[in-house]
C-alpha cells in the first residue's frame, strides 16, 4: 500500500460517511449484484449481444 492509501484511511477514520451514503453504496451494490444473478439465472438477452461486423473468420491457406 502505498502513503495515500493511509492518509485516505485516516481522513475516513476522522470523518467517517454519513449514515445515508452508506445505505447508498449498500444499495447500489444490492442492485448489481441482484442483476448479475439475474442474468445468471435467465441468460443473456441475444438482442443484446453485438454482432461480429468482421464477418465469419477465415483459414489462411497458402
Amino acid at each position: 500500500m502505498t502513503p495515500l492509501w493511509f492518509l485516505r484511511m485516516s481522513r475516513w477514520a476522522r470523518n467517517p460517511p454519513s449514515a445515508a451514503r452508506v445505505k447508498l453504496v449498500l444499495a447500489v451494490i444490492a442492485l448489481c449484484l441482484a442483476i448479475v444473478g439475474l442474468e445468471k439465472l435467465v441468460g443473456f438477452p441475444d438482442w443484446l449481444t453485438p454482432n461480429d461486423l468482421r464477418g465469419p473468420a477465415r483459414p489462411i491457406t497458402n
